[in-house]
């Protein structure tokens, strides 16, 4: 009998971070579908397009998040079912959406 059921799969890196879905347990998510959006995203440049054309009107030097960053954030938010965002703290140590976000140095708690 043929074995049709892949175990695990790769996704690029994030920095430091290995990234990989699979079956067996560890850190889990139910927001890994953020994933496959952000490779999507990435792939057409969806978001990069709307943050060119957007204005970013804040004193850039007082910025810890560029505009880009920001709008994938509430995009994918708004995607996994999170409308306003009442639990960004929570969120933020969120292991699938700081991979999606291209980040790994929010200290987990």
């Amino acid at each position: 009998m043929t074995e049709c059921t892949q175990e695990s799969f790769a996704f690029p890196p994030c920095q430091h971070r290995h990234v990989e879905a699979q079956f067996a347990g560890g850190d889990i998510t139910s927001d890994g579908g953020v994933l496959l959006l952000q490779q999507v995203d990435q792939r057409l440049g969806l978001s990069r397009a709307v943050a060119d054309v957007l204005d970013d009107s804040r004193r850039q030097a007082s910025c810890r998040n560029d505009r880009l960053s920001l709008l994938r954030q509430r995009l994918y938010g708004l995607a996994l079912g999170y409308e306003d965002f009442n639990d960004l703290q929570r969120l933020r140590n969120e292991l699938a959406l700081q991979t999606a976000g291209k980040r790994d140095d929010v200290a987990r708690v």
